[in-house]
This record gives C-alpha cells, sequence and structure tokens, in this order.
C-alpha cells in the first residue's frame, strides 16, 4: 500500500520533470551555444593582449544590457502564443506572430540606436584612451545584428511555445561555429584576412544574427512542424493595436531584464577606474557566471511554456504544479553548479586568459559567483513562472528594488568606500565590494519572487473553483 501511494506520489513530478527536460534541453544547448558567442569573443581576444579584452570586455558591457533588455521584451510572444495553443486557438498563431516580427523591428532598431548612443559614455570611466576607442568602435559595429536578433527572438518565441525546440538548437550551433571560424579570421588576421582584434569579434557576431534569422525563417518555411500555425502565408502590416498588447506584455519583462543586467553592466563601467586587471577579470567573471545562467533560464523558458498551455487550458492546479517542478530542478542544477564553480574556479580563469594578475583576481570573483548560484537560479525560474499566467509587473518591481535598490546602493559603498557614508569600508574593496553587494541583491529577488509566484497561483485557483 505504501508503495502504490508513493508511486502515485512521485509519478506526475518525473513525468513533468521528463517533459520540461525534452522541451529544454535543446533550448539549453541552443541558449549555450549563443551565450557561447560571447565567451570565445572574450576568451580569443584575451589571447591577443589585454588591451584587446579590456575593449571587448567594456563593449560587452553594454551590448550585454542592450541585447537581454530586448529580449526580454520579445519574450511576449512566448507567453501569448503559448495560451492560444493551450485554448487550441492555432488560427489565432500567425497574426500575433507576424506582429511580433513587426515589433521586432522596432525594438532593434531603437536598441540598435540606444547602443550607439551609449557609447558616449566611454570618454568618461576614467579608462585610457585608445581602450574606449576601441570599445566604441566594438559597440558600432556589432549594433549592425540587433534588429535581426529581436526578429529571431520573435521567432524563437513562437516555435518554443509550439513545442519545436530543435531548430533553436541546430541553428545555435550553427551560429557558434561560425562565430569562432571568423574570430580566428579576423581577431588574429589568418588566412590573409586582416588582424581586426575586438572589431574582428564584432564583425562576426553582428553577420552571425543576421544569418540566425534567415536560417530559422527558413526552418520555419520548410518544416511541417509549423503548417497548422504557419505566419507567413501572407502579408500583414504593422497594427498599433496588436504591437501595442504586446509591448505592454513585454516592456515589464524587458525592464525586468534590464534591472538585472544593468545593474551587471553599470558595476563594469565602475570597476574600469581600478585598472585593465580589474575590469578585464570582472568581465571573465561575468562572462562565465552568464554561460552557467543559461541552464536554469532554458528550464525557465520552458516551464513558462508549459505554465501558459496549462492556464490557456483553463487550469491553474496544473500551472502551479508545472511551476513548482520547473522551479525545483533550476535550484538543483544552482546547487551543482555553486560547487563546481568553487572547484575548479582556477582552470575557469586560465581557460579566459593567459595573464597571472586578471587569472588571479578572476578567481577570487568566481568564489562570489559561486555563492550566488542558488538565487539566481531560484529567481529566475520563478519569476518565468509568473510570466506564465501573462503577469509581468510584479517581477520587474522585484528586481528594481534587488538590484537598484539593493545591489547596486550595496556595491557602491563597499566597493568605491565613499568618504561621506560613515559605514563605508575604510579602504574601497573595489570589484570584491560590487559582487556581494549582487550576492545580496539576488537573494533578495529570489526571496521575494518565490513569495510572489505562491501567492498568485493559489489566487487563480481560488477564482477558477466558483467556475
Amino acid at each position: 500500500m505504501t508503495a502504490t501511494v508513493s508511486a502515485a506520489t512521485t509519478s506526475p513530478v518525473r513525468t513533468e520533470i521528463a517533459t520540461l527536460w525534452r522541451l529544454s534541453w535543446p533550448m539549453l544547448l541552443g541558449q549555450l551555444a549563443t551565450v557561447g558567442m560571447g565567451v570565445a569573443d572574450v576568451a580569443m581576444t584575451g589571447h591577443v593582449s589585454a588591451e584587446e579584452l579590456a575593449a571587448v570586455s567594456l563593449g560587452t558591457s553594454v551590448w550585454s544590457i542592450v541585447l537581454v533588455t530586448v529580449m526580454g521584451t520579445m519574450m511576449a510572444i512566448n507567453t501569448v502564443v503559448a495560451h492560444e495553443i493551450g485554448a487550441a486557438r492555432h488560427d489565432q498563431v500567425p497574426h500575433s506572430v507576424r506582429q511580433s516580427m513587426w515589433k521586432g523591428l522596432l525594438v532593434g532598431f531603437l536598441a540598435c540606436l540606444f547602443a550607439n548612443l551609449c557609447t558616449l559614455l566611454f570618454d568618461h570611466v576614467g579608462l585610457d584612451q585608445a581602450v574606449a576607442d576601441r570599445a566604441a568602435l566594438f559597440l558600432h559595429v556589432i549594433s549592425v545584428g540587433m534588429p535581426a536578433f529581436a526578429c529571431y527572438r520573435a521567432l524563437y518565441g513562437y516555435t518554443t511555445s509550439i513545442n519545436q525546440t530543435m531548430p533553436i538548437m541546430w541553428i545555435a550551433i550553427v551560429g557558434l561555429v561560425y562565430n569562432v571560424a571568423m574570430n580566428w579570421l579576423l581577431v588574429f588576421g589568418n588566412l590573409g584576412f586582416p588582424k581586426l582584434g575586438a572589431v574582428g569579434c564584432a564583425v562576426s557576431t553582428a553577420s552571425g544574427m543576421w544569418l540566425m534569422l534567415g536560417a530559422m525563417l527558413w526552418w520555419v518555411k520548410t518544416s511541417p512542424a509549423y503548417r497548422l500555425t504557419y505566419p507567413f502565408d501572407r502579408w500583414e502590416g504593422p497594427e498599433a493595436k496588436s504591437i501595442g498588447a504586446m509591448l505592454r506584455l513585454g516592456l515589464p519583462i524587458g525592464v525586468t531584464y534590464f534591472a538585472e543586467v544593468s545593474a551587471f553592466g553599470l558595476i563594469s563601467l565602475l570597476v574600469a577606474r581600478f585598472g585593465v586587471v580589474q575590469v578585464s577579470s570582472h568581465q571573465v567573471a561575468l562572462n562565465f557566471a552568464s554561460l552557467v545562467f543559461m541552464v536554469p533560464l532554458s528550464f525557465a523558458i520552458g516551464m513558462l511554456t508549459r505554465v501558459g498551455q496549462a492556464m490557456g487550458e483553463g487550469n491553474p492546479q496544473r500551472a502551479r504544479f508545472v511551476g513548482w517542478v520547473g522551479v525545483g530542478m533550476s535550484v538543483a542544477f544552482g546547487a551543482l553548479s555553486a560547487l563546481c564553480i568553487a572547484i575548479f574556479r582556477w582552470e575557469i580563469a586560465a581557460a579566459y586568459t593567459s595573464d597571472p594578475a586578471v587569472q588571479a583576481a578572476t578567481a577570487h570573483l568566481l568564489l562570489f559567483a559561486a555563492l550566488f548560484q542558488l538565487s539566481d537560479a531560484t529567481q529566475v525560474a520563478t519569476a518565468s513562472a509568473i510570466r506564465g499566467y501573462q503577469v509581468t509587473r510584479p517581477p520587474m518591481i522585484i528586481q528594481l528594488l534587488a538590484f537598484w535598490g539593493v545591489s547596486l546602493p550595496v556595491g557602491c559603498i563597499l566597493g568605491l568606500a565613499p568618504q561621506w557614508f560613515p559605514w563605508a569600508p575604510a579602504a574601497p574593496m573595489e570589484s570584491t565590494g560590487f559582487w556581494i553587494g549582487l550576492v545580496m541583491g539576488l537573494t533578495v529577488a529570489a526571496v521575494l519572487l518565490t513569495w510572489s509566484f505562491e501567492k498568485l497561483a493559489r489566487q487563480r485557483i481560488r477564482d477558477a473553483k466558483p467556475a
């Protein structure tokens, strides 16, 4: 009798874990391949010179903010299509996808403009002028790929929400191979190509984004899996009402992503005043932490689809269940990654750069990256579960509070040690102080988002009972 009850209890959990894993693992490989482009940029320029690495690090600190904000803003299509699929409203999906592509063009061009305007900041961060100029040129070139990236994310959300994740994996892998090959040619000047250093990375990444968009359009057109909801069978111009609705849903997600990544990016700018070693080690540690973060993020995107489809079916009990299973998977990975980062931090640092000073500083910062793995995995999972209910503002408010109300103030106090603050340390802790602030901010976000998800899930179940 006990064995029967145990099996009945654990079977739904195991089934959901298997389902979420089947949905998420191609996205995981795709996300790792996509982030791997940034890793390749940093790692390959790290073997050219410390100055080229600093230029890429500084440019990437701004580029990452813009990129992730666009990615979050475009995520509205994920939850819209997931709800339509769950409710069996397949005829409404093509319209949503077409309008999301128009939204992608708008968001992409605005992001391109913003990235270029951000280069004006580089003359005021106290870095060597030659490095600042290289970082500015890096941003000018790489921003050309932003419209393609925004439209690609529209198709990414569409294909994920109809449970087709394999194309994401293969296209991202092709993009990574292309990026590494082009870096080898343009960063180092092999086979007679010009040696462009940091700018070569920008050319590779920008052109790779257009390649990935073309590949995704081709896949959607040719694969039988998209025939029921194929969005490009006819022309449809932009509709302000539809685009506005998706912006109202997506902008809070974009602001949520911005709140977190901008905290990291602003810290990169503040750390720049402490020299090339500090800014390079900070960027290397952050780059690797971002790579590891793709695993719980992939679980979270898959969970958003699962929760959205359950809510589209009108089943809030199942939505809560699949949400908590996804959170559990993310937290379990967070514990494993924390252990691995702490143990292999010196090997990770050596893989990025051959400079001994940068290696030592990076290994030190990776200890803090290990500390926030659990809270980082928890906050991204619970935030995505909430978005599966088409609720996006509470995560935005919580992230702004956690990162701009906790991480940055604490980081500035500890890292810069301002004399006007009575409890500042006697001497600036530099990058270490900022990473302590990040650990605290992620912890606050994890706690508040967990509470918010459970409250929302229970409320939706209570609301559904009378019906």
